[in-house]
């Protein structure tokens, strides 16, 4: 079984009910081993796999005040703004898992508008034009503001990806999501780059 299969199976195996340190072992066997291959297509394929396993793990390690749901029951929203990049690889990652009885979905949008619902939004390079736009929109907003875009942890996003040895890691900004209501655990926060804003939080 190739990394990606092992990586997607555990996921896939593991739910909320369950120890929260065998979500803290995942992400520190994907953060370990998970190497992207050489050939660039099968390269990008592996990025967005991996980044849509850490978007699921993200959902497990961040507190969400109970004023995000609009019931018990309402679903956990993973947005994605701008162009898609994951080719499907986010919405199988997410397929029948639950969070607090909120089940998972995602949904897309060009807008911010389009995705005022949700917890978690993902922000693509294809919107990296209008970043500071978007995170003064989402100010005070309890929801997760994610990307890959280059600075936008320090210009007040809550967490990005970013490449280093071929494998893929992320920082995170823990005063950006605390301004938005949004608690980070010490444990997840042990395995990302921990930085702060360099022009004031948006």
């Amino acid at each position: 079984m190739e990394l990606l299969e092992v990586v997607h199976t555990k996921v896939r195996r593991n739910s909320f009910s369950k120890p929260r340190r065998e979500f803290f072992s995942l992400l520190l066997f994907i953060l370990s081993f998970a190497t992207l291959g050489l050939g660039h297509a099968q390269a990008q394929s592996k990025e967005y796999q991996l980044k849509a396993a850490f978007l699921y793990n993200f959902a497990q390690f961040v507190q969400w005040p109970s004023t995000s749901f609009t019931s018990t029951d309402a679903p956990f929203c993973i947005g994605i703004l701008g162009d898609d990049p994951f080719e499907g690889a986010l919405d199988e990652t997410i397929q029948g898992e639950t969070i607090h009885n909120h089940k998972l979905i995602v949904e897309r949008g060009q807008r911010l508008e389009d995705l005022q619902d949700c917890q978690m939004i993902f922000i693509s390079k294809s919107a990296a034009e209008h970043i500071d736009e978007i995170l003064s929109k989402l100010d005070s907003k309890p929801i997760l503001a994610v990307s890959e875009v280059e600075s936008f942890a320090q210009n007040g996003g809550a967490i990005n990806f970013y490449l280093q040895g071929g494998k893929v890691r992320f920082e995170i900004n823990p005063n950006s999501a605390e301004r938005r209501g949004l608690k980070i655990s010490s444990q997840l926060l042990s395995l990302g780059k921990i930085v702060g804003a360099t022009k004031g939080d948006n």
